[in-house]
Protein backbone atom coordinates (compact mmCIF):
# COMPACT_ATOMS: atom_id res chain seq x y z
CA UNK A 1 0.00 0.00 0.00
CA UNK A 2 1.17 3.47 -0.79
CA UNK A 3 2.21 5.16 2.55
CA UNK A 4 2.44 8.61 1.37
CA UNK A 5 -1.42 8.14 -0.28
CA UNK A 6 -2.72 6.92 2.80
CA UNK A 7 -0.72 9.48 4.83
CA UNK A 8 -2.44 11.92 2.48
CA UNK A 9 -5.81 10.73 3.01
CA UNK A 10 -5.51 11.14 6.85
CA UNK A 11 -4.55 14.15 6.50
CA UNK A 12 -7.88 15.49 4.34
CA UNK A 13 -9.66 13.15 6.83
CA UNK A 14 -8.49 15.31 10.13
CA UNK A 15 -8.94 18.77 8.40
CA UNK A 16 -12.10 18.27 7.47
CA UNK A 17 -13.42 17.17 10.71
CA UNK A 18 -11.67 19.38 12.46
CA UNK A 19 -13.96 22.51 13.86
CA UNK A 20 -11.17 25.02 13.47
CA UNK A 21 -7.84 25.34 11.31
CA UNK A 22 -4.67 23.55 12.65
CA UNK A 23 -1.11 24.23 12.40
CA UNK A 24 1.00 21.63 10.98
CA UNK A 25 2.72 20.70 15.03
CA UNK A 26 -0.81 19.43 15.62
CA UNK A 27 -1.73 17.61 12.07
CA UNK A 28 1.95 15.83 12.45
CA UNK A 29 1.52 15.01 16.75
CA UNK A 30 -2.33 13.85 16.07
CA UNK A 31 -1.46 11.52 12.93
CA UNK A 32 1.74 10.37 14.46
CA UNK A 33 3.76 11.24 11.47
CA UNK A 34 7.05 13.20 11.04
CA UNK A 35 6.84 16.89 10.66
CA UNK A 36 8.78 17.16 7.73
CA UNK A 37 6.75 14.62 6.40
CA UNK A 38 3.16 16.42 7.27
CA UNK A 39 4.98 19.63 5.15
CA UNK A 40 6.14 18.43 1.96
CA UNK A 41 2.59 16.39 1.76
CA UNK A 42 0.37 19.62 2.67
CA UNK A 43 3.03 21.39 -0.09
CA UNK A 44 0.99 19.19 -2.24
CA UNK A 45 -2.15 19.73 -0.48
CA UNK A 46 -2.48 23.17 -1.10
CA UNK A 47 -0.41 23.22 -4.37
CA UNK A 48 -3.79 20.83 -5.84
CA UNK A 49 -6.15 23.06 -3.68
CA UNK A 50 -7.52 20.81 -1.46
CA UNK A 51 -6.16 22.33 1.45
CA UNK A 52 -5.78 26.38 2.34
CA UNK A 53 -3.08 27.78 4.40
CA UNK A 54 -3.45 30.69 5.96
CA UNK A 55 -0.26 32.70 6.25
CA UNK A 56 -1.24 35.09 8.90
CA UNK A 57 -1.66 31.83 11.72
CA UNK A 58 0.08 29.38 9.76
CA UNK A 59 -3.05 27.30 10.18
CA UNK A 60 -4.22 25.00 7.36
CA UNK A 61 -7.91 23.97 6.60
CA UNK A 62 -9.96 21.93 4.53
CA UNK A 63 -11.25 23.80 0.85
CA UNK A 64 -14.18 23.50 -0.73
CA UNK A 65 -12.69 21.55 -3.45
CA UNK A 66 -13.29 18.79 -1.26
CA UNK A 67 -16.78 18.88 -1.49
CA UNK A 68 -16.92 19.37 -5.12
CA UNK A 69 -14.97 15.85 -4.97
CA UNK A 70 -17.92 14.62 -2.74
CA UNK A 71 -20.73 15.77 -4.66
CA UNK A 72 -19.72 14.58 -8.08
CA UNK A 73 -19.32 11.06 -6.52
CA UNK A 74 -23.25 11.15 -4.86
CA UNK A 75 -24.91 11.46 -8.04
CA UNK A 76 -23.41 7.77 -9.12
CA UNK A 77 -22.57 6.08 -6.18
CA UNK A 78 -23.79 5.28 -2.14
CA UNK A 79 -25.71 8.04 -0.87
CA UNK A 80 -28.05 9.36 -3.05
CA UNK A 81 -28.83 6.27 -5.12
CA UNK A 82 -30.01 3.93 -1.66
CA UNK A 83 -31.57 6.58 -0.45
CA UNK A 84 -34.26 7.02 -3.22
CA UNK A 85 -36.43 4.24 -2.28
CA UNK A 86 -37.37 5.15 1.20
CA UNK A 87 -37.16 9.22 0.17
CA UNK A 88 -40.22 8.00 -2.26
CA UNK A 89 -41.66 5.92 0.21
CA UNK A 90 -41.49 8.43 2.66
CA UNK A 91 -43.34 11.18 0.75
CA UNK A 92 -46.20 8.32 0.03
CA UNK A 93 -46.50 7.89 3.57
CA UNK A 94 -46.62 11.42 5.33
CA UNK A 95 -47.13 13.57 1.75
CA UNK A 96 -44.54 16.02 2.36
CA UNK A 97 -41.56 16.99 0.73
CA UNK A 98 -38.31 15.05 1.56
CA UNK A 99 -34.69 16.36 1.85
CA UNK A 100 -31.63 14.36 2.24
CA UNK A 101 -28.68 16.27 3.48
CA UNK A 102 -25.12 16.21 3.91
CA UNK A 103 -23.13 18.61 6.54
CA UNK A 104 -20.89 20.79 5.78
CA UNK A 105 -19.08 22.20 8.66
CA UNK A 106 -21.64 24.58 10.25
CA UNK A 107 -24.00 24.20 7.25
CA UNK A 108 -26.31 21.55 5.86
CA UNK A 109 -26.09 21.13 1.77
CA UNK A 110 -29.08 19.72 -0.28
CA UNK A 111 -27.54 16.90 -2.32
CA UNK A 112 -31.59 15.43 -3.22
CA UNK A 113 -35.42 15.44 -2.49
CA UNK A 114 -38.71 14.30 -3.56
CA UNK A 115 -41.42 17.04 -3.97
CA UNK A 116 -44.71 17.18 -2.02
CA UNK A 117 -47.49 17.13 -4.19
CA UNK A 118 -49.15 19.52 -1.70
CA UNK A 119 -49.91 23.21 -3.59
CA UNK A 120 -48.61 24.63 -0.03
CA UNK A 121 -44.95 23.46 0.56
CA UNK A 122 -41.29 23.71 1.56
CA UNK A 123 -39.34 25.07 -1.06
CA UNK A 124 -36.01 24.27 -1.33
CA UNK A 125 -33.03 23.67 -4.09
CA UNK A 126 -30.24 20.95 -4.68
CA UNK A 127 -27.14 22.07 -3.81
CA UNK A 128 -28.70 24.78 -1.92
CA UNK A 129 -27.14 25.52 1.81
CA UNK A 130 -28.75 27.19 5.17
CA UNK A 131 -26.99 26.96 8.65
CA UNK A 132 -27.29 23.94 10.32
CA UNK A 133 -28.45 24.78 13.38
CA UNK A 134 -31.63 26.14 11.81
CA UNK A 135 -32.95 22.85 10.65
CA UNK A 136 -34.16 19.29 11.38
CA UNK A 137 -31.77 17.84 8.95
CA UNK A 138 -28.58 19.85 10.28
CA UNK A 139 -29.76 19.59 13.49
CA UNK A 140 -29.94 15.74 13.35
CA UNK A 141 -26.65 15.14 12.38
CA UNK A 142 -25.12 18.00 14.61
CA UNK A 143 -26.10 15.87 17.48
CA UNK A 144 -23.62 13.20 16.78
CA UNK A 145 -20.64 15.98 16.44
CA UNK A 146 -18.12 16.03 19.16
CA UNK A 147 -18.97 18.35 22.55
CA UNK A 148 -15.78 20.53 21.86
CA UNK A 149 -17.16 21.58 18.70
CA UNK A 150 -20.73 21.89 19.37
CA UNK A 151 -19.60 24.12 22.77
CA UNK A 152 -17.59 26.37 20.08
CA UNK A 153 -20.74 26.70 17.70
CA UNK A 154 -23.04 27.88 20.65
CA UNK A 155 -21.30 30.51 20.94
CA UNK A 156 -21.95 31.43 16.95
CA UNK A 157 -25.34 31.36 16.75
CA UNK A 158 -27.52 33.65 15.04
CA UNK A 159 -31.46 34.34 15.09
CA UNK A 160 -33.69 33.77 11.61
CA UNK A 161 -36.70 34.02 12.61
CA UNK A 162 -37.80 34.32 16.27
CA UNK A 163 -38.06 30.36 17.15
CA UNK A 164 -33.88 30.12 16.42
CA UNK A 165 -32.55 28.38 19.14
CA UNK A 166 -29.57 31.20 19.83
CA UNK A 167 -29.28 30.34 23.77
CA UNK A 168 -25.93 28.33 24.03
CA UNK A 169 -27.22 26.37 26.99
CA UNK A 170 -30.65 25.49 25.27
CA UNK A 171 -29.26 24.54 21.95
CA UNK A 172 -26.66 22.19 23.77
CA UNK A 173 -29.62 20.63 25.31
CA UNK A 174 -31.72 20.23 21.90
CA UNK A 175 -28.47 18.27 20.82
CA UNK A 176 -28.44 16.27 23.74
CA UNK A 177 -32.17 15.63 22.70
CA UNK A 178 -32.10 15.29 19.24
CA UNK A 179 -29.04 12.19 19.93
CA UNK A 180 -30.89 10.35 22.90
CA UNK A 181 -34.13 10.41 20.55
CA UNK A 182 -33.32 9.19 17.38
CA UNK A 183 -34.72 12.56 15.47
CA UNK A 184 -34.61 16.24 15.42
CA UNK A 185 -37.56 19.23 14.77
CA UNK A 186 -36.85 21.91 13.46
CA UNK A 187 -39.87 24.35 14.77
CA UNK A 188 -39.75 27.46 12.49
CA UNK A 189 -35.91 28.07 13.11
CA UNK A 190 -35.09 28.78 9.74
CA UNK A 191 -38.80 29.52 8.17
CA UNK A 192 -41.12 31.18 10.48
CA UNK A 193 -43.88 28.79 9.01
CA UNK A 194 -41.95 25.78 8.09
CA UNK A 195 -41.13 22.93 10.44
CA UNK A 196 -39.32 19.64 9.95
CA UNK A 197 -38.51 16.37 11.34
CA UNK A 198 -35.23 14.35 10.24
CA UNK A 199 -33.21 11.43 11.12
CA UNK A 200 -29.32 10.81 10.72
CA UNK A 201 -28.22 8.21 8.73
CA UNK A 202 -24.78 6.40 10.11
CA UNK A 203 -21.75 5.52 8.58
CA UNK A 204 -19.74 2.60 10.02
CA UNK A 205 -17.79 3.96 12.85
CA UNK A 206 -20.96 5.51 14.55
CA UNK A 207 -20.74 8.92 12.71
CA UNK A 208 -24.01 10.67 11.03
CA UNK A 209 -22.72 11.09 7.31
CA UNK A 210 -26.10 12.35 6.46
CA UNK A 211 -30.02 13.13 7.37
CA UNK A 212 -33.36 12.42 5.85
CA UNK A 213 -36.38 14.47 6.88
CA UNK A 214 -39.58 16.08 6.08
CA UNK A 215 -40.95 19.54 5.94
CA UNK A 216 -44.09 21.44 5.14
CA UNK A 217 -45.94 24.20 6.69
CA UNK A 218 -46.56 24.31 10.33
CA UNK A 219 -50.17 24.02 10.56
CA UNK A 220 -49.78 20.91 8.61
CA UNK A 221 -46.95 19.42 10.45
CA UNK A 222 -48.14 20.12 14.03
CA UNK A 223 -51.83 18.89 13.05
CA UNK A 224 -50.04 15.08 12.68
CA UNK A 225 -49.31 13.00 14.87
CA UNK A 226 -45.19 13.87 15.31
CA UNK A 227 -44.00 10.79 17.28
CA UNK A 228 -45.72 8.83 14.38
CA UNK A 229 -44.27 11.48 11.90
CA UNK A 230 -40.94 10.43 13.81
CA UNK A 231 -40.98 7.32 13.94
CA UNK A 232 -41.14 6.91 9.46
CA UNK A 233 -38.52 9.39 9.48
CA UNK A 234 -36.40 7.15 11.63
CA UNK A 235 -37.10 3.63 10.00
CA UNK A 236 -36.39 5.37 6.52
CA UNK A 237 -33.20 6.77 8.20
CA UNK A 238 -32.34 3.43 9.17
CA UNK A 239 -32.94 1.36 6.03
CA UNK A 240 -30.27 3.57 3.87
CA UNK A 241 -28.11 3.70 6.58
CA UNK A 242 -28.41 -0.12 6.17
CA UNK A 243 -27.98 -0.28 2.89
CA UNK A 244 -25.32 1.53 2.88
CA UNK A 245 -23.12 -1.24 4.36
CA UNK A 246 -20.44 -0.88 1.84
CA UNK A 247 -19.17 2.55 3.88
CA UNK A 248 -18.10 0.12 6.51
CA UNK A 249 -15.58 -1.71 3.85
CA UNK A 250 -14.13 1.21 2.85
CA UNK A 251 -13.89 2.86 6.19
CA UNK A 252 -12.42 -0.92 7.03
CA UNK A 253 -9.76 -0.33 4.87
CA UNK A 254 -8.76 3.51 5.51
CA UNK A 255 -8.07 2.10 9.03
CA UNK A 256 -5.92 -0.81 7.62
CA UNK A 257 -4.11 1.70 5.85
CA UNK A 258 -4.10 4.06 8.65
CA UNK A 259 -2.43 1.59 11.14
CA UNK A 260 0.10 0.32 8.42
CA UNK A 261 1.66 3.89 7.94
Amino acid sequence: MNNTLVKGIAVLELLAHSSRPLRLTHIAAELGIAKSNVHRLMQALVEMRYVLRDEESSTYSASIKLWELGTAVLGKLDLRRHAEQQMNALQDETGETVHLSVLDRNQVVYVHKVESMNPVRAYTQIGGRVPAYCVATGKAQLAYRSESMLAEMSGRLEGHTPNTIVDPARFLREMKKARAQGFAVNRGEWRDNVWGIAAPIMGAKGAAIAAVGISGPADRIRKKHLQDSAALVAAAAAAISEALGSVAQLDALLNLGRRAA
